[in-house]
């Protein structure tokens, strides 16, 4: 499969571009590579996709922001970008909702107008999204996941194919705005006539009248069902993140296109683990006695047990990095570190017995402090964490 390219450079724009500039840009590239004016060239009609896609997402804050910090990963496991479905926009995607970028007046109107007696291409209604929020556990996080989500969404009526009228055959063209959905108006002015265009108020826009209406969903054209959806979650997301999938949303009433099912990332706290960034850290505690001759222990990690060594003589406070062990990067290039910071821990109530063996050890040299020069204190392990 192709890497996608930035959209930015697509359109040629930077991340400072004004909503203005941005569809200059835009109609500068979509009346390049029209179709209408390539034919027969699919790689234009490719581009010409592109760079609707590109200006679908960069138009839309929540999805700038989500590409700027995540890159294509951040728009969704399951879509291809923005809010299309697998395989990217389809002409009439674009059409329907990128017409108005260019308008009736520009010389170049005509592109997105229909063939129904020249008047403009119906605009394809759009369902609403729906929003769930899905726990993730912290291997689920680290790794990536398949699931299966169950959501009850408006779907097309299979009885009328989503017109609403019974059998799906009960419907007439509304003969006020020929079925185009919207009604033209003239008005002579001393600069000549201005034409303004406007939904029609015979069929709301829908260009068809239902006569009778279907007996299963009453005219909606939709009914209510719970759906099994497969996501797929790719690794390194994190809380509050929110992923796309185009088309698993609502229908609306009496045909167009479905809205996205939009998937909210919330974070499960792990019992032993913590994470920090790409990487996770462990609090490791043990006894004076494992510090001060060395050890082997058994330390929890993202993919299961490792085992890890205690040199003797180890201090409180070091940290020991298992490599790899982290969370991958939401873009793939890598994956993070497993931090082990050791608590060595000091017992708060001993035996007369305890006591005593220690009392013998207070005055032993061997136990006197005697931090050498490679020994950070505290300050210093500060300025490493924050400036290192």
């Amino acid at each position: 499969m192709a890497t996608k390219r930035d959209y930015y450079e697509i359109l040629g724009v930077d991340k400072n571009v004004s909503a203005e500039d941005l569809k200059k840009a835009y109609r500068k590239m979509a009346i390049k590579y029209h179709p209408d004016k390539n034919p027969d060239d699919p790689t234009a009609e490719e581009k010409f996709k592109e760079a609707a896609e590109a200006y679908d997402v960069l138009n839309d804050p929540q999805k700038k922001a989500r590409y700027d910090q995540f890159g294509h990963a951040g728009l969704g496991g399951a879509a291809s970008g923005g809010g299309y479905g697998p395989g990217g926009p389809s002409m009439e995607d674009i059409f329907s909702q990128f017409g108005d970028v260019f308008g009736d007046d520009s010389p170049f109107g005509s592109f997105f107008r229909g063939a129904n007696g020249g008047g403009q291409r119906q605009r394809v209604r759009r369902g609403s999204d729906l929003r769930i929020k899905l726990k993730l556990n912290l291997q689920e996080v680290a790794n990536g996941v398949e699931k299966k989500i169950k959501v009850k969404r408006h779907v097309t009526c299979t009885t009328c194919a989503g017109n609403g009228s019974k059998n799906g055959t009960a419907v007439q063209t509304c003969t006020t705005c020929n079925g185009s959905g919207q009604t033209r108006k003239v008005v002579n002015t001393m600069l000549g006539q201005m034409v303004s265009t406007s939904t029609c108020p015979t069929c709301n826009g829908e260009g068809k009248i239902v006569t009778d209406r279907c007996d299963v969903c009453f005219g909606e054209g939709r009914v209510l069902q719970e759906d099994v959806i497969p996501i797929k979650i790719p690794a390194g997301v994190a809380e509050g993140i929110q992923l796309s999938v185009g088309g698993k949303g609502n229908v609306p009433p009496r045909g167009g296109v479905a809205g996205d099912l939009l998937i909210v990332v919330e974070e499960e706290e792990d019992a032993d683990l913590k994470r920090d960034g790409s990487n996770v850290v462990f609090d490791l505690y043990v006894n004076f006695v494992d510090a001060a001759i060395g050890t082997s222990v058994e330390v929890p990690t993202i993919d299961g047990k490792a085992r890890i060594t205690l040199e003797p003589g180890t201090q409180s406070g070091k940290i020991l990095r298992l490599k790899g062990k982290g969370i991958k990067e939401l873009n793939g290039y890598g994956r993070g570190d497993q931090l082990v910071h050791v608590n060595v821990w000091t017992p708060k109530v001993l035996s007369a017995e305890e006591r005593g063996l220690l009392e013998r050890l207070r005055n032993s040299p061997n136990f006197q402090p005697k931090p050498n020069k490679n020994e950070k204190g505290f300050f210093d392990k500060m300025k490493d964490f924050f400036h290192g």
